[in-house]
Parts: C-alpha cells; structure tokens; sequence
C-alpha cells in the first residue's frame, strides 16, 4: 500500500476498455522450478539504471541475468496486484483500499475474461489460482512468508483474518511485520478451505530446510518478505532502516541460497519484482478492470506504474535488457505457460515471457558451455572453467564455463565456497578493505584460478 491515507472512489464503474489481443502459447524453456521475490511500492528509476539506490537490484541481479526495464503493476495499492499475479483477477475498490474488512466477493458472477464481477477481496471457491492448477497437476507451491509465525494469537500458517473482520495485520509492530494483504493465497476460498492452505502457505524460515533437495523444493516458490524486508517500511517498527537498505539485506541473504539449492541448480528461474510502483499509474498490455472506475487508486491512471523486474536463470543471458512490455497478468501467463497449465483470467489476453527473456544462447556458444570431461590435469587455460568475471565495486559475479566448485578467498582468507553448473553465476561480495579476490575453480583434478586487485 502507498504512503497516505486510503482514500478510494467508490463512485459509478466505468464500462471495460475492449483491447483486443493475442495470446498463443510461446515455446517455453525446460524450467521445473521458479522462484518469486516479491518487493513493495518502488519506481523503476530508483531501483534499476544509473540512479539506482540498490547494488542489488541495479547491479548484481541485472548482470546475472536480463532486466525487464518496461514491467508494469495493474493497479494501486497492493493487494489488487498480488491477487492478479496468482489468479489473473482484476482490481475492484475493496482490494484496492487493501482489504481493510476481510469480507467476501459478492456476487461473483463470472463474466467474460473468466472475471469474477463485483466487490470485496475473499474470492469464491469458483475462482481458482494457479496455486490450484497446480495441485490439481500433481505439481507443488509454496507461500513462504516472512514473520507469518510471529504471533501468540493467530494461525502461524495459512494466516488471515476472520471473514468479515477487520484485518490487524495493516500496520507493523516491533515483534509483527507480516502483512496478509501481501499473501495473496489467502483471499481465495479454493485455497482456505482446504489443507492445502496450512501445509503449504508457511512461515519464510522453512523454506531454508525445503531448499536443501529437489523433492522437497516446491515447483513454484513464492516469497513475502515482511513489511521491513520489502522496503515498505522506512523507518521500520524494528528499528532496521527499512526502504532500500533493507531490500539489499534480504536479497542478500535470500538470493544466494535459491541460487545454491539444487532444484535452481537443475532447472530454475528466479524472478525478482514489485507489486506496484510508489509514484505514477502508468500501465501496460491487458487494462481491463471491469470492477473498478480508476486502478489508479489514488492516482487516475490505467496500472500500478512501472516498476522493472529481474530474471536470473541458466535459460537467461546475463547483463542483458528487454524493452518489451509486460505486467503482472504476463507474469502470469508466464507461469501457466512453463507447467503446462491453462491461462487463468486476464492470464489469458497476456503475452508470457518470451525469447527476449528467456534468451540464452542455444547454438554452439551455449553447447561449449555444457558439462563435458576434462581430459586434462592440473591448471586449465584460461575460460576452461570460467567464462567470465565481472566487478562492481566489491561484488563480483563469476560465470561458469564448466560444473565446478569454486573457492573464493580474501587476502589469502577462505571467503566461502559454492557448487555451479555450466552457464550459471555466482555472486559473493568482499569484506570492505580487502585488497585481492582469489577465484579457484576445481574439477577433480583440473583447476583454473583467477585472481582480482580490488585496492
């Protein structure tokens, strides 16, 4: 939700803008697991590009992967973007003002688009998330957010608020910074009525333990940081500092250990994006909102204002930009598309992500990065191992050319050490003075070292 009073017009609903599209299904990449970090209320010009205020988000994710410098929210304030991205449901006042009563969707009709019509934000059973397609394709989700457990009076899993009450999760305190407006598997009945719900929609902290195998890494990985991680909040009720500061902190312990798990490893995606932008109601694609005269909330427009989003993946050439538009319904689609699943709602009229997203090389640029057997021992030429290494400042992103374990060390000080696989990165950071980066990558017996001056 932006900063300021909730203030929704509440007045006549304007008819639905006829867009017409097409939306085929793309080829899709051989993804199995996708990762979903979900940030809050930031301008595309504050986050990425040269006025960046995150290293993290306008530096090291943009290099490991491609910027999608036109991405869209669909509307303002939050809860209306985080509902589209799972089921492909438009905006109405009720979810615009965030949910401010936990009341039910009436009347729910269905209308074209697959829309349910009406108002409130706890949608009936007949409207379905791809948390639903899902399940029912013998495939597995996971909700993890953070602090959802942080309570001695609520459900610590499958949190909301009783049907028509007041929702008690709008504003943070020192010890509660979740926020059930930014969970959005709790508005459908499809989800809370069954155990799914419990089982599945869970504290962040398990999915530390749920990263460690493939089998136990669900297809679709969904995350909420808490009103402080996600930059919401500036000062937060903790006393971290919130906004930016507090992104970079969450991206920074959260990112590398998607990235090290094995299902990322074997066959994932990450995608890093923001449910809306803080200033501005600019959108994009499908604009429909039949439910709603202006999802522009406080701000007359036709979306949520652009935000940018990240995708970092094998399946993905780093360092590398799309000007293509999309929006959340793209997300969407995007996500139906790589499991096979029927589009949901607006998902429908959307593009899903395409060749200019999913871009890494498939010729023989991309076979020479395949895992192959070194015939050679000891120290490898050059590019053997690593394909590349890039330095901003003191983050450092090392591509591989081969599978190997690589041991980076500080002034002669083991740092850490990772696992990669062809095509991927990884990315460490080094402790402040520190005067030279070793990077030594290893296959059984063949290694190859690179050594970095950073003062």
């Amino acid at each position: 939700m932006r900063r300021g009073a909730i203030a929704m017009l509440m007045g006549g609903l304007l008819a639905a803008a006829v867009v017409p599209a097409t939306a085929g299904a793309s080829a899709q990449p051989a993804i199995g697991h996708v990762f979903v970090i979900v940030l809050e209320n930031k301008d595309y010009d504050q986050s990425f590009g040269p006025q960046a205020r995150s290293p993290e988000l306008g530096q090291v994710l943009p290099s490991q992967g491609v910027l999608l410098t036109q991405y869209y929210g669909i509307a303002h304030n939050s809860l209306p973007n985080y509902i589209a991205m799972v089921s492909g449901q438009g905006p109405n006042p009720v979810t615009q003002s965030d949910c401010q009563i936990y009341q039910e969707f009436f009347p729910g009709t269905i209308g074209s688009d697959g829309q349910a019509l009406g108002l409130g934000c706890v949608y009936p059973s007949t409207v379905k998330t791809v948390a639903d397609q899902l399940t029912a394709a013998g495939l597995t989700w996971g909700g993890y957010m953070e602090d959802m457990g942080n309570t001695t009076t609520a459900d610590t899993t499958c949190r909301h608020p009783a049907l028509n009450s007041p929702d008690s999760t709008q504003s943070a305190t020192a010890t509660d910074q979740y926020a059930a407006r930014h969970n959005p598997f709790v508005y459908f009945h499809s989800i809370i009525d069954g155990p799914d719900c419990h089982a599945r929609d869970v504290p962040l902290d398990r999915l530390q333990t749920d990263l460690q195998s493939v089998d136990t890494t669900p297809n679709l990985t969904f995350i909420t940081p808490d009103l402080c991680s996600d930059g919401h909040d500036e000062p937060c009720a903790d006393g971290r500092p919130g906004g930016y500061a507090s992104i970079d902190a969450f991206l920074k312990e959260w990112v590398p250990r998607i990235e090290d798990s094995p299902a990322y490893q074997q066959d994932g995606a990450l995608i890093v994006t923001f449910d809306e932008s803080e200033s501005g109601a600019e959108g994009c694609c499908v604009q429909d909102h039949p439910n709603t005269p202006n999802a522009g909330g406080q701000t007359p427009g036709p979306g949520g204002g652009r935000t940018g989003t990240v995708v970092v993946s094998r399946f993905v050439a780093p360092g590398t930009t799309t000007d293509r538009p999309y929006n959340h319904y793209s997300f969407l689609r995007t996500i139906e598309d790589l499991f096979g699943l029927s589009p949901l709602g607006y998902a429908g009229r959307s593009t899903a992500f395409g060749s200019d997203v999913f871009n890494a090389p498939s010729t023989a640029a991309a076979r020479a990065c395949r895992p192959t057997r070194l015939a050679r021992r000891g120290t490898l030429r050059r590019g053997t191992l690593i394909a590349g290494v890039r330095r901003s400042g003191r983050t450092v992103t090392v591509r591989m050319a081969h599978d190997a374990h690589v041991l980076f060390k500080v002034d002669g000080r083991r740092l850490t050490t990772r696992r990669a696989g062809a095509c991927r990165s990884l990315t460490v950071r080094a402790p402040a003075r520190t005067r030279s980066l070793l990077i030594k990558a290893t296959v059984r017996n063949a290694r190859e070292l690179r050594v970095l001056r950073l003062r």
